[in-house]
């Protein structure tokens, strides 16, 4: 095993520490300025807004895309603006949904090595460098979170809404899965395994609701979620 010169350690400039904590420092500054942009921006909004989560993979000739672009047009002609992460996929049909009829249409772009252009039909943008400060940005000023099928980012956005209610930590508000086909199975894996070890309340289910059609998520956010 090699020997570590201690001796040479402190030999070492002070430098080298100190340029991990400035870069640190203008890390917190960027950080804060993301936020302040955030909140400023859509602090503006004077309409209910909703959020559209999914695949960023998703294809335009998929039925996913079609659906959620019927049901963010549909939820903009009713008075709510739609929120989404700005990309491709999903995420472009509900934003095309929402510019299409005359809507709010909201994209948070994030930097990622792939996938991540904005997307065209987005009519209040704002660009974000880190995933937590766009999730803060999510979770403050959407009133309801509809959750088309998705990856790793839309478990991730779902479970992280969960949370947040389940603790109490924000204001309960509707989650909705569309596409029980796509669902099912990981619900059915949350009924059976986690329930049964007592890791979750059987009432923590009850945070989830699963659709099918436009016409039922529209008049449950209309139900709950007031213009």
């Amino acid at each position: 095993m090699q020997r570590i010169d201690r001796r040479r350690i402190k030999r070492e400039p002070k430098y080298c520490l100190d340029n991990s904590v400035v870069g640190d420092s203008w890390r917190m500054f960027r950080i804060m300025s993301e936020f302040v942009d955030g909140f400023d921006a859509l602090s503006t909004v004077d309409v209910p807004v909703v959020t559209i989560y999914g695949s960023a993979r998703t294809a335009p000739d998929n039925p996913y895309y079609k659906f959620a672009e019927e049901l963010a047009g549909s939820l903009a002609q009713a008075g709510y603006g739609i929120i989404t992460g700005g990309g491709p996929g999903i995420m472009e049909a509900a934003n095309k949904g929402a510019s299409e009829a005359g809507g709010v249409s909201i994209g948070l772009n994030i930097d990622l090595p792939h996938e991540q252009a904005p997307n065209a039909y987005i009519n209040f943008p704002l660009h974000f460098k880190y995933f937590f400060v766009r999730k803060v940005m999510f979770m403050k000023y959407s009133m309801a979170f509809i959750c088309m099928p998705g990856g790793f980012g839309s478990l991730d956005e779902l479970f992280e809404s969960l949370t947040l209610i389940q603790t109490q930590s924000v204001k309960p508000f509707p989650i909705i899965l569309i596409g029980s086909e796509f669902w099912g199975g990981l619900l059915d894996w949350i009924r059976d395994k986690f329930i049964p070890s007592g890791t979750i309340a059987k009432d923590d289910l009850l945070l989830i609701d699963v659709m099918d059609d436009v016409e039922s998520v529209v008049n449950y956010i209309k139900k709950t979620v007031v213009v």
